[in-house]
């Protein structure tokens, strides 16, 4: 294959920074990109750069908070300028609330959706102008197997920004598909270890709530989800975005599964993704499931 310019987004620690030292080391550029690069990231953009340098591969960092549409826009015309093109976005970024659904306030859903699903569309919105003139890219967009599989308790508003990063990918899809711009969703299971989400999850603002159903016929339950979670480790995950990136153009799978604990993700996402091929079929729009190559 040859070599890509790869933009990966919260790209600090967990998935996005083993992914893109998996994609560099697969011999593309890759810009690692993340919020406060020059204050509480500033060790990690100096490990990256020694780790770039021992290993002799092309992996750099950029400030990018997909929080904000400035630094969206800027960390993607820096990315154009200084590289010269674009080829793969992995939407990687998001944030883990853990806790009881009813203890979370509206605003901390709002926070969730705005880092899992907005920041995406941000990125999209500063990128996509560039990518469909170019007429050839891929996007890939690591979800989640709660979207459709088993979903372990207290984990609601992470599960509902989840779901609704799945149906922007999807809708995406079509919608790009003639412009030459490539979809795969990424699909993981609860994976705990090798990665923060879970360590630096956000807990309930409503404490007292929280605090009811510890104390009440739920208590214990958090701990026995942890412990039925742990020991999964991730690294498969960012193997198969590397194969995902290799693979020809037009080649590419719809959704990959990373799933070891099997939660039934993908027999429910296999019906899903049949009956969307059949009814594009049915209304005439068959031409938007595959990507076309500009003339």
């Amino acid at each position: 294959m040859s070599k890509q310019v790869i933009l990966v987004t919260g790209a600090s620690s967990g998935f996005g920074l083993m992914t893109a030292k998996a994609l560099a080391q697969a011999g593309h550029t890759v810009y690692a990109t993340m919020r406060e690069t020059e204050g509480k990231n500033a060790p990690r953009v100096i490990e990256v750069a020694e780790w770039s340098r021992a290993e002799g591969v092309d992996l750099r960092t950029t400030e990018l908070d997909v929080q904000s549409d400035a630094s969206a826009e800027a960390g993607v015309a820096y990315i154009l300028k200084d590289a010269g093109r674009l080829d793969v976005i992995v939407h990687n970024a998001g944030h883990m609330m853990f806790g009881p659904a009813e203890a979370f306030t509206p605003d901390q859903f709002i926070q969730q959706y705005d880092v899992n699903v907005l920041g995406a569309q941000r990125v999209n919105r500063a990128a996509l102008p560039h990518l469909r003139g170019q007429g050839k890219a891929l996007m890939i967009w690591v979800g989640s197997s709660s979207t459709r599989g088993g979903t372990p308790p207290f984990l609601a508003p992470y599960f509902a920004a989840k779901a609704a990063m799945d149906a922007l990918a999807v809708s995406y899809s079509t919608e790009l598909a003639l412009w030459g711009i490539e979809t795969t969703i990424m699909v993981p299971g609860a994976f705990t270890k090798g990665r923060n989400h879970f360590a630096h999850s956000g807990s309930p603002a409503d404490t007292a709530r929280a605090a009811e159903y510890e104390a009440g016929p739920y208590a214990g339950i958090v701990d026995k989800a942890l412990k039925g979670l742990a020991g999964l480790e991730p690294a498969e995950v960012a193997r198969e975005i590397v194969r995902v990136v290799d693979t020809p153009f037009g080649k590419r799978p719809f959704r990959v599964h990373v799933d070891p604990s099997q939660d039934g993700a993908e027999i429910v996402n296999g019906v899903a993704d049949r009956m969307r091929r059949e009814m594009y079929r049915n209304i005439g729009l068959e031409d938007l499931l595959h990507p076309r190559v500009k003339a």
